[in-house]
């Protein structure tokens, strides 16, 4: 299999023009700014060499990738704590000595399965940035390495603070003697997010997007800026975990004074594991989830389109969402049952929630307090769907107190404008609650951005760490055409029912 997967980068590097090593037993030779593929394994290190390096270079940065096998890069062919990193995603930067121009690095693994790498060789001038050049809390003496670290809640990403260029041979700038002008104190950094095609989890799609988020000018003309830091702030982004779905970050780090910028090394992650036995990337998804999920949804696809004609159905329906979601938090936050016993005592909690409400139309005929429910749950999916564009990223709504209070306005608000046309209020929310449901179904299945119009708001309640977590998402197709699908009958419908009442 791996030779198969070695076969088809060879075919992809060489129709994009890359580089490809000269390489011996044993050894690889670069170009600076020309990407390399070759293949690692644990019997049989390699050493790296480049060659010919132009007198106005000051420091090399030197990368390499892999999908989710660990590759071990180093300074020195014995490997000595703070000249050596492993990982995946994992780079060096080597200061030249006056006169230098030839630089050697030393790579090898120690996975049993042999490793597909990309590699890359980068210069910079001593009037660039140097990233890492100020590390005070990882062990390199310059680490330009982004680390990166996920849970189900959030995605955080760690950098050491960088340090102003210098020429060869020359002492460099002292880190916290000052904080002035002509310190490294008037660095800006860019954090940028880059997101790879949807469902895909191939290892040559990631090789070949992650050259986008090497350099300084492509990773402007590709990713996104999600934020601006100063060197007053703290080192450290988080953003909202995508099962699934593989994101690429990378920092640039500018010099405002001389207009210069460098780039750190891209890490990507998909948020899972492409090696556990259980919910790994290429099955996602338990097993009770989409049990649960299914059978939620094809109540929710009826209710869709007949939920209007079928009254106790639809109060069902919106009884079980309604008490089930805050049941749910109130478990999780408070116990420390196991995931499919919560989910089963949910099911329980919401199926009583819609027995009651069902049960209280039948008995005292209160339609209001029927209506009160269906407009809430309609008002939290409009407010979940307000929050889920970037406004959700203000840093205003980084406060508990103001997320959720305008959160609870915005849903009280759809209520109060459909409180004097109940029919109009009831068919929207059948049409776009029980739509909406399928979409959390496909989502147990293959990865769909737009469950994390809920998601998100579920996170935010039950990890108080999430508020400061960008929420951005990549637009997924997939999602978006088997939502318009059933929202687009479903429209139809209430539109010639409204006509004709």
């Amino acid at each position: 299999m791996w030779r198969l997967r070695l076969l088809v980068l060879g075919v992809l590097a060489a129709g994009s023009a890359e580089a490809q090593a000269n390489s011996s037993d044993g050894f690889l030779e670069f170009s600076v700014g020309k990407f390399t593929y070759f293949l690692l394994s644990r019997p049989f290190p390699r050493e790296a060499i480049l060659r010919h390096i132009s007198s106005n270079v000051t420091f090399l940065l030197f990368q390499i990738h892999s999908q989710y096998q660990n590759t071990t890069i180093s300074f020195t062919k014995t490997l000595l704590p703070g000249t050596t990193r492993t990982g995946n995603d994992q780079g060096l930067v080597f200061m030249l000595r006056p006169e230098q121009t030839v630089c050697t690095w030393y790579l090898e693994t120690k996975d049993a399965k042999p490793v597909q790498n990309v590699a890359i060789p980068l210069f910079y001038s001593e009037r660039d940035p140097i990233p890492g050049g100020c590390n005070l809390e990882f062990d390199l003496d310059i680490d330009p390495n982004i680390y990166l670290d996920y849970n189900f809640f959030e995605t955080t990403i760690k950098f050491a603070p960088a340090n102003l260029g210098y020429a060869r041979g020359a002492e460099p700038p002292p880190c916290d003697v000052s904080t002035g002008q002509e310190s490294r104190w008037r660095l800006r950094y860019d954090v940028y997010q880059y997101f790879l095609p949807e469902g895909d989890l191939t290892e040559a799609s990631l090789l070949q997007h992650l050259q986008r988020m090497t350099e300084v000018p492509q990773v402007k003309a590709s990713a996104v800026k999600v934020a601006t830091l100063t060197s007053d702030d703290k080192t450290t982004v988080s953003f909202s975990s995508l099962w699934g779905q593989g994101v690429i970050y990378n920092v640039i780090v500018w010099d405002p004074s001389l207009n210069t910028s460098a780039a750190y090394v891209p890490a990507h992650t998909y948020a899972c594991s492409f090696e556990s036995a259980d919910g790994n990337c290429v099955s996602p998804g338990r097993v009770s989830t989409k049990v649960f999920s299914t059978a939620f949804a094809l109540l929710g696809l009826f209710i869709c389109f007949f939920g209007h004609r079928f009254w106790k159905t639809e109060l069902f329906f919106i009884g079980f969402i309604f008490l089930g979601f805050f049941f749910y938090i109130l478990i999780t936050r408070l116990t420390s049952l196991k995931y499919d016993v919560r989910l089963v005592l949910t099911a329980v909690a919401g199926s009583i929630g819609g027995v009651l409400l069902m049960a209280s139309w039948w008995r005292f005929g209160t339609l209001m307090l029927c209506m009160l429910c269906v407009g809430l749950v309609l008002g939290f999916l409009v407010s979940s769907g307000t929050f889920f564009t970037p406004l959700g990223n203000l840093t205003v709504f980084r406060d508990d107190g103001v997320f959720w209070v305008t959160f609870s306005c915005i849903a009280l608000l759809i209520l109060v404008i459909f409180m004097g046309c109940l029919r109009i209020l009831n068919i929207l929310a059948c049409g776009v609650v029980g739509s909406y449901s399928v979409v959390l179904a496909v989502d147990s299945y293959v990865f769909t951005s737009l469950s994390y119009i809920t998601l998100n708001v579920l996170r935010r309640a039950l990890n108080t760490d999430f508020r400061g977590a960008f929420v951005g998402v990549p637009f997924q197709t997939k999602a978006a055409c088997t939502m318009a699908k059933a929202m687009g009958e479903t429209e139809t419908r209430w539109l010639m029912q409204v006509l004709s009442s």
